[in-house]
């Protein structure tokens, strides 16, 4: 099977052929139909800092959302069966050190990513814990099912901040995940404005979902107005600065991007402003079933996301489109 591979610990990215591979005790082999580009996948192949880590599971395929067909189970799988259609979530834990045993598999010391730590779904085969399968609602499909992953990081951003119907909220940064909690607190009943920097084509996309007003921030300011919530997903440490400085009185702050760098926070005006700073990263397996739930739903509007889709011979051109800002959801179809 044809595969995307991280090979160095140095940009790029390498096709490679590789035996279909078999599911071991406790898995089950996904036939993956839809695949999508993850920023994650993108800050990979440029070797940005920050994955590291991941350099001791060279050569690896990448890839973590997507969505398909159980082909096979391993020894001593239950519960599944051949021919389910499941998304996966790509966070693996071992189930042995303190915290699988207490019963906090989120707060695992050996957690490997699928696609980052261990082989992902930029393959048409991909082998996984049959614990991180969930099973899709008949009728939707892959491409749909593929953006549960994103998605319930958005979610649990939009969430984290108890947004309440008329407040004002402001998302800095209109990438996949931006424009998922865009579109979430939209659905909250909330005021919602998308900010990105010189991104034409993606605040277009949001203004399209419905609910969303958008500014570029290189034609436009967002004057002094102030914000009951502000959401950070721009991975920009000016993107925080700028944020904090909207938000008004008692607001909440949730910083989801992930940053190369540290942010300088003003944290004298933070404290007499009696606002509140929230991280979001990982969403808990139990909000994948309602982020599919919302995209059966909201189908035809979360479609919108998805801006192209490529056979998996052509993933180059999907990054090409993510680093010229062209796409939003870029789904690949190994």
């Amino acid at each position: 099977m044809l595969a995307l591979r991280k090979t160095a610990a140095a940009p790029g990215l390498d096709f490679a052929t590789l035996a279909r591979p078999e599911p071991a005790a406790g898995e089950v082999l996904v036939a993956v139909e839809a695949a999508g580009i993850c920023g994650t996948d993108l800050h990979i192949a440029d070797w940005t800092a920050g994955y590291e880590s991941m350099t001791a599971a060279m050569p690896v395929t990448i890839g973590h959302e997507f969505a398909g067909v159980i082909a096979a189970l391993g020894e001593g799988v239950s519960g599944w069966t051949a021919g389910q259609r499941v998304t996966v979530r790509p966070s693996t834990v071992c189930g042995h050190c303190a915290a699988c045993r207490g019963g906090d598999p989120d707060g695992c010391t050996q957690r490997r990513g699928i696609g980052i730590g261990r082989d992902g779904a930029f393959a048409s085969h991909v082998r996984v814990p049959s614990l991180n399968c969930v099973a899709l609602p008949e009728g939707l499909d892959a491409e749909l099912a593929a953006m549960t992953e994103p998605l319930s990081v958005s979610l649990h951003a939009a969430e984290l901040p108890a947004i309440r119907p008329g407040e004002r909220v402001l998302v800095l940064g209109p990438g996949p995940i931006g424009l998922g909690i865009a579109f979430f607190a939209a659905l909250a009943g909330a005021e919602v404005t998308l900010a990105g920097v010189r991104d034409a084509p993606r605040l277009a996309l949001a203004r399209s979902l419905g609910g969303i007003a958008t500014i570029d921030l290189a034609e436009g300011s967002l004057g002094e107005q102030g914000f009951d919530v502000v959401i950070e997903a721009a991975g920009v440490a000016a993107a925080v600065t700028e944020g904090l400085a909207r938000l008004r009185r008692g607001g909440r702050f949730v910083v989801a991007g992930i940053h190369a760098r540290p942010a300088p926070l003003d944290l004298t005006r933070l404290v007499r402003m009696e606002q509140t700073l929230f991280g979001a990263y990982r969403a808990p397996i139990a909000d994948w079933p309602r982020v599919l739930s919302l995209l059966s739903r909201h189908a035809e509007t979360a479609r919108k996301m998805i801006t192209h889709r490529l056979p998996l011979e052509r993933a180059t051109e999907g990054f090409d489109l993510l680093r010229a800002r062209e796409g939003s959801k870029v789904i690949l179809r190994p």
